[in-house]
């Protein structure tokens, strides 16, 4: 801040710096003729004077925005989607890029479109597209990007190269631990099958079930909502002989044990339940949540990462994907 209370430009971090302003924005642009002395008193000066760059001043000197788009297509109150969208603006900032985010207003191609037109207009550099739904990635298969894309899903499809999470690998991990603490008739809650996430952990039950050689029970599609989950848990717990539920996530797992107190049965005595997310409520419910946690800070690092190597043009992959883990608590 100046002595009016502004905040401070390139004039008074020159000023405090004891140099020019065009060594200010030397220093700024990252220019290779600057001494490192000089550059260590002018930096020294910017956090003096908590000086912030002008971000459009910059875009005029570089002819970049180092803004990276973000095109989300569901409700970001979920909190898979919540967390991708943290991760990715916490990495983007790590690696020095700004993130601007548009919603699609629905699932159709126009509103991808629409959504993207936005983004466009900021000059972004690339775009992260948190896009779990099949109608949204078939939508963006139509549309023609001007810059490097990223889809973030969460399953993992051909050509991801390591940025997503394993979902089969941490529905096999929850039905396993199921299958291992004796319990026989295992039911999934199914999330709703246009997202991606759902089908996979939907595929990840059966095969661990066909592993065990043991019959599987699948509900209809859920929601991601707790009143879906005790709506069709009511359903599955119609059948005394299901004594294990494993849920496409925490919020219809919550749904479920509601259901299970109100058919009479017990937790864990009579019913074990199985999340999949670890919502920051889970290690609070009653009993606590047994459940799959998803790694989204390396989710969003990996990401980033990836995108910011193509903007830059090298190469990066991912070996494997981001591993699961499952927290097991006294709900299973």
């Amino acid at each position: 801040m100046d002595e009016q209370g502004r905040p401070a430009g390139v004039r008074e971090v020159a000023a405090a710096a004891g140099v020019s302003r065009q060594t200010v924005s030397r220093v700024l642009n990252d220019h290779p003729s600057i001494r490192p002395g000089t550059r260590e008193r002018v930096l020294a000066a910017m956090e003096a004077l908590n000086f912030r760059p002008n971000r459009a001043a910059r875009m005029l000197t570089t002819s970049r925005s180092t803004t990276i788009g973000v095109l989300v297509a569901s409700p970001s109150s979920l909190f898979g989607p919540a967390s991708s969208i943290d991760a990715i603006e916490k990495a983007a900032r790590d690696a020095g890029y700004f993130v601007t985010v548009a919603h699609a207003a629905s699932l159709d191609t126009v509103a991808v479109e629409a959504a993207l037109e936005q983004l466009s207009a900021q000059a972004v550099e690339g775009i992260v597209v948190v896009a779990p739904q099949q109608r949204i990635q078939d939508a963006m298969d139509a549309v023609s990007l001007r810059v490097p894309s990223i889809t973030l899903h969460g399953a993992g499809t051909a050509g991801d190269h390591g940025v997503f999470v394993d979902q089969v690998e941490g529905a096999r991990l929850a039905t396993r631990y199921l299958l291992d603490r004796g319990h026989v008739r295992v039911a999934h809650l199914s999330g709703p099958g246009d997202w991606s996430e759902a089908r996979a952990r939907r595929e990840g039950f059966l095969l661990e079930m066909a592993a065990a050689g043991a019959d599987p029970v699948v509900s209809r599609d859920g929601d991601w909502t707790a009143a879906s989950g005790a709506e069709i848990g009511a359903e599955l717990l119609a059948d005394p002989t299901i004594t294990a539920v494993f849920s496409s996530n925490d919020q219809m797992a919550l749904g479920a044990m509601f259901a299970a107190g109100r058919a009479g049965r017990s937790i864990p005595a009579d019913l074990a339940v199985v999340g999949f997310d670890d919502i920051p409520e889970a290690a609070f419910l009653t009993p606590p949540l047994t459940t799959v946690r998803q790694d989204f800070a390396e989710l969003g690092r990996r990401c980033v990462a990836r995108l910011v190597a193509e903007i830059e043009g090298t190469d990066l992959e991912f070996d494997a994907p981001v591993a699961p883990a499952l927290v097991t608590r006294a709900s299973a």
